[in-house]
C-alpha cells in the first residue's frame, strides 16, 4: 500500500478538526413535540387557591387563550417561516432546536400574559433572549400569513352583518361599530414628546377598530400617537379616506319606513364626528322620548366595539400592561397580531373566554372629548333612523 502523502495527512487532519468544530444539533422529533406541554403543565398546573382550571384542556386555553385545535391551526400558518429561517440561538437546555409548537407556545404566552421575558422564559426552560427572538419571529410570520383573517367583508358577508345588526338593534343597513383605545408605554427621555403624551399624561399609541356583530375586527388603524383626539385619528385613517371617496360603505341603499332611504353606515361614540356614514348619539340634554330610544339602540350596537376591545386587551394582556420602552416602529405589528389572533379565535369557532375580558372599560380612566363636528347629511341620516321610533310613539295608545 502506498504511503499517504504529507498533503493527504494535512487534509485528513483538517477534516477531523472540522468535524470536531461542527456540532450537530438534533431537532425535536414529532414524538417530542408534546413534551413542551407536559413539562409546562407540570410546572404550572393549578395549586390550592390557584385561578388555573384543573382540567388540562381548559388549562391550555387559560395559558394560551386558544384551544389545542386552534393552536395547531396557528402553527400551520407560521410553520414554514419558523423552520426556514436560521435558528441561531433557538436552542433549549437539552441542546435541541425548539420545535415550531414550542416557539408558538412561547410567543402566545408572552402576548397573553404580558409577563416579562424572564418570567415567560422560566416557564419554558429558555432564556430571556430566546423569548424575545421567538416572539418577534412569530409576530413577523403571523402578520404575513394571517392577513385573510382581518379584511373588509365582501358584499355577501356584509349583507349578513347588516341583517344581524337590524335584527338585534333595529338599525337597518348598519355595517359595524367603531371605537378606539390607548396602548400605554414608557419611553426613553430622548423619544418623549407632547404628541405621544395623552390626556391622562401617559405616553401611548392609539388603536382604532371597527367590529362586526360577532365582535370580529373588520378594520384597524394603529401607530398614531395617543395625544391626538379620536376624531383626528379617524381622519388620519385610510378607512376615512375610502368612505369620503365613496369607495367604502357604498353598498346597497335600504328603503326604510315612510319612503326614507338609508345608506350603509357604522355607529360610533361621542368622540367621533356625526357624518353621513358614521352615526353618533344625540347629546344628552333635552332629549325627546324617541331620541332617548334611539340612543339606547345606538348604545347597544356601539357596545359591541367596547366589548371587543375589552376582550382583546383582556386576552392579550401585553396590550393592557404598560409597555417598557417598546420600539414604536415594531409596536404596530404586535398590536396587529393580537387583533389577528382575536379574529382567528372567532373564525375557528373557538369560544372566547369571558373570564379573561377586562372587568371594566378597556380605556379605564379616559374620558373622551365630545366632537362637535356635525355634517348636515349626517344629521338627516340620524333623524331618519330615529323617525320610526317617533312615529311609533305617536301611534301608541295613550293611557290615562
Amino acid at each position: 500500500m502506498a504511503p499517504k502523502s504529507k498533503k493527504g495527512k494535512r487534509d485528513s487532519k483538517k477534516l477531523k478538526n472540522l468535524k470536531k468544530s461542527v456540532s450537530v444539533i438534533p431537532i425535536e422529533n414529532k414524538a417530542a413535540e408534546s413534551d413542551w406541554w407536559d413539562s409546562f403543565w407540570q410546572k404550572n398546573s393549578p395549586t390550592t387557591g390557584s385561578t388555573v382550571p384543573s382540567d388540562e384542556e381548559e388549562g391550555f386555553k387559560y395559558f394560551f387563550r386558544v384551544s389545542k385545535k386552534t393552536f395547531d391551526y396557528i402553527c400551520s400558518l407560521v410553520r414554514q417561516d419558523l423552520v426556514s429561517r436560521p435558528p441561531s440561538g433557538l436552542i433549549n437546555i437539552e441542546g435541541r432546536l425548539l420545535s415550531v409548537e414550542k416557539q408558538v407556545a412561547i410567543a402566545l404566552r408572552r402576548l397573553a400574559s404580558g409577563e416579562s421575558q424572564v418570567s415567560v422564559g422560566a416557564s419554558f426552560g429558555v432564556g430571556q433572549s430566546t423569548v424575545s427572538q421567538v416572539t418577534w419571529r412569530f409576530i413577523e410570520a403571523l402578520e404575513e400569513r394571517a392577513k385573510q383573517h382581518l379584511k373588509w367583508p365582501d358584499a355577501s358577508r356584509m349583507e349578513e352583518i347588516k341583517s344581524k345588526f337590524e335584527a338585534s338593534f333595529g338599525l337597518p343597513n348598519c355595517c359595524g361599530a367603531i371605537d378606539a383605545t390607548h396602548i400605554i408605554m414608557t419611553l426613553p427621555a430622548v423619544q418623549t414628546s407632547d404628541d405621544w403624551c395623552d390626556q391622562e399624561n401617559n405616553y401611548s399609541m392609539f388603536l382604532q377598530g371597527i367590529v362586526d356583530n360577532e365582535m370580529r375586527f373588520l378594520d384597524i388603524v394603529t401607530g398614531w400617537p395617543g395625544g391626538m383626539t379620536i376624531s383626528r385619528l379617524l381622519k388620519c385613517s385610510a378607512f376615512y379616506k375610502l368612505c369620503e371617496g365613496h369607495d367604502r360603505l357604498n353598498g346597497s341603499v335600504r328603503m326604510f319606513s315612510e319612503g326614507v332611504n338609508i345608506r350603509e353606515f357604522i355607529v360610533g361614540g361621542v368622540g367621533y364626528p356625526l357624518l353621513p356614514w358614521l352615526v353618533t348619539p344625540y347629546e344628552s340634554n333635552g332629549l325627546s322620548a324617541a331620541m332617548s330610544d334611539f340612543n339606547a339602540m345606538h348604545e347597544a350596537a356601539r357596545s359591541l366595539a367596547v366589548k371587543a376591545f375589552s376582550q382583546l386587551k383582556g386576552s392579550w394582556r401585553i396590550l393592557n400592561k404598560v409597555m417598557w420602552r417598546p420600539d414604536k416602529r415594531k409596536l404596530p405589528s404586535i398590536i396587529l397580531v393580537c387583533c389577528l389572533l382575536h379574529n382567528i379565535i372567532i373564525d375557528n369557532g373557538d369560544s372566547l373566554r369571558p373570564d379573561v375580558a377586562l372587568a371594566g372599560h378597556h380605556d379605564s380612566g379616559y374620558v373622551y372629548q365630545c366632537c362637535k363636528q356635525v355634517d348636515l347629511q349626517g344629521r338627516t341620516m340620524r333623524e331618519n333612523l330615529a323617525k320610526p321610533l317617533q312615529l311609533g310613539r305617536q301611534k301608541a295608545p295613550q293611557i290615562d
